[in-house]
């Protein structure tokens, strides 16, 4: 009969700061299949998730000594650790994504300026269609849609505040929308 090792929080967070791979295996076990139904939800492709989840753990155990359990728990560091890797994973494949589905369906042209990763990204034409906003949405669009930064990073980038990022960023794309659905 096998003996189950139960680890407090506490016991976790003790045991992975020593690096201890029995500590580890646990961890894996037991918050493998809520991390990979998180990524899973956002990705939609049982393939890509385990690539993800795996990604996850090895930056989990690499970077342990970033945890501060005064900041939260360990499983909410985990899961930002894993939701934010998966939405980079998402940013970066984009393009191949999109290509691949545009040249399967030729929706799209094909002549793209190889020297602009915005063109590239921007099979929609939307980059010509922020030219009717104003200054300091199309920034904010830019640098969210086009640079990857999320509003968080764009509130301190800036220096103002988030929820008038949110409110920018909410007003340029029910603009985008308006000239989208004439166009």
């Amino acid at each position: 009969m096998a003996i189950t090792v139960k680890y407090t929080e506490e016991e976790l967070v003790a045991g992975l700061q020593l690096k201890d791979q029995q500590v580890f295996g646990y961890l894996y076990d037991n918050y493998a299949s809520a991390l990979n139904a998180v990524i899973y939800k956002m990705v939609e492709d049982r393939e890509l998730a385990e690539d993800i989840l795996q990604e996850a753990f090895v930056k989990i155990w690499n970077n342990f000594t970033s945890y501060d359990k005064t900041k939260g728990r360990l499983f909410t560091w985990m899961l930002n650790l894993t939701r934010n890797l998966t939405i980079d994973t998402l940013r970066s494949k984009s393009y191949k994504k999109q290509q691949k589905i545009s040249g399967d369906e030729n929706i799209v042209s094909n002549i793209r300026d190889n020297n602009s990763n915005s063109d590239k990204f921007d099979s929609l034409g939307i980059a010509k269609q922020l030219q009717h906003l104003k200054a300091d949405q199309r920034q904010i669009i830019d640098m969210a849609y086009f640079d990857g930064f999320t509003q968080d990073e764009i509130s301190k980038q800036l220096g103002i505040p988030l929820g008038t990022v949110k409110t920018k960023m909410r007003a340029a794309i029910l603009e985008l929308r308006k000239y989208l659905q004439y166009k």
